[in-house]
C-alpha cells in the first residue's frame, strides 16, 4: 500500500493490483422497524422514530465507503442519520440495540456520530484544535473529480447529492456540490469509511456531498472486521446505497458526464436522441 505522504494513482489501490471490493448492501439484520426491499440496498423506518439500526452486509475494505443517500423525511420528529462503524459482528446482536447512540456504542468497539458539519472531528495528537474547525471547500467536480482522504483517491462523482430533475435542477444540483445545504437535507449523500495508519490502527472519515468531514474517530482496530452502521434515525425515515467506482471509471460514467455537462438543465435530457436507460441514467444517478 502506497504511503499516505505519495501520490496515489487512481487505480494503484482499486486496479489490477487490488480487486475492486463487492456491492455494499444492508445487512439481514437490523432494527425492529426497519423494512430492507429485496435488493439489500434500501432501509426504511416503517413506524415510530427508533429502532432504526442497520448495518453493511459485508466489512469494509479500507478506504471503502459506505455510501447513502436520503431519500425520505418525516416530519415531527427531532434529530437525524446517525453514521459510523462498529467491530461488532451483526450476527451476534439480539436484539438489535433501540438506538445507536448510546445504546450500541455503549456495548463497546463501536463509533457512531450524529450527521453535522462541524462538530464530529478530532485533531491529531500534537496539532492545534484550529486544524479541526471549519471544513475546507471542496472544489468542483469540473477542477477536481477525485476526493483524496489520506492514501486514498475517490471518484467524487457519486458522492455529491443530486436533485430530482426538475426546471431548476442545474441551479440546486450546484447547492450539493457546494456543500451549503443542510447535510441532513433530502437527496444528501453521507458516507463512511476507513484508513489504516502504520501503527496498526484507523482513523474514521465521515463524508458529507462529497466533502471529507475530516478524522471522526481514531485509534480503531484496523487488524478486525468493521462494518458500516447507518442509524435511520427521527426525521430521516429511508435511505438507500450509492455504489461507486474505485477504479477507472466506466464508459457508461464517462458518457454520462459528458452529456450532463453538456446539458444546461437535466430536463433538456428527454430531448436526446438516446436510449431511455441511459437517459434515465443520466438523469438520476
Amino acid at each position: 500500500m502506497a504511503a499516505a505522504s505519495k501520490p496515489v494513482d487512481s487505480g494503484a489501490l482499486w486496479g489490477l493490483a487490488r480487486p475492486e471490493p463487492p456491492p455494499t448492501r444492508f445487512h439481514r439484520v437490523h432494527g425492529a422497524n426497519i423494512r430492507v426491499d429485496p435488493s439489500g440496498t434500501r432501509a426504511t423506518r416503517v413506524e415510530s422514530f427508533a429502532h432504526g439500526v442497520c448495518f453493511s452486509r459485508e466489512p469494509l475494505a479500507p478506504g471503502q465507503v459506505f455510501l447513502v443517500e436520503i431519500e425520505e423525511k418525516e416530519l415531527g420528529w427531532c434529530g437525524h442519520l446517525r453514521l459510523g462503524l462498529t467491530a461488532l459482528d451483526p450476527a451476534s446482536l439480539a436484539p438489535v440495540p433501540e438506538f445507536s447512540l448510546p445504546d450500541l456504542v455503549n456495548l463497546g468497539h463501536t463509533w457512531v456520530f450524529a450527521i453535522t458539519r462541524h462538530h464530529n472531528r478530532v485533531p491529531r495528537e500534537g496539532r492545534p484544535e484550529a486544524e479541526a474547525a471549519a471544513p475546507r471547500r471542496p472544489p468542483t467536480l469540473l477542477v477536481e473529480p477525485y476526493l483524496r482522504i489520506e492514501q486514498f483517491r475517490i471518484p467524487r462523482d457519486r458522492l455529491v447529492g443530486r436533485s430530482r430533475p426538475g426546471l431548476y435542477s442545474h441551479l440546486l444540483d450546484q447547492l450539493y456540490e457546494l456543500n451549503v445545504l443542510p447535510p441532513t437535507a433530502r437527496r444528501s449523500r453521507l458516507g463512511v469509511l476507513f484508513c489504516p495508519r502504520p501503527d496498526g490502527t484507523a482513523d474514521m472519515h465521515i463524508i458529507i456531498n462529497g466533502e471529507d468531514m475530516g478524522p471522526s474517530a481514531r485509534g480503531l482496530p484496523a487488524a478486525q472486521p468493521l462494518y458500516a452502521v447507518v442509524d435511520v434515525f427521527a426525521s430521516t425515515k429511508s435511505v438507500r446505497l450509492v455504489q461507486l467506482e474505485y477504479g477507472l471509471p466506466s464508459l457508461q460514467t464517462l458518457c454520462r458526464l459528458v452529456i450532463q455537462r453538456s446539458m444546461v438543465h437535466r430536463l433538456a435530457i428527454d430531448g436526446l436522441h438516446l436510449p431511455k436507460e441511459l437517459k434515465d441514467f443520466c438523469k438520476y444517478e
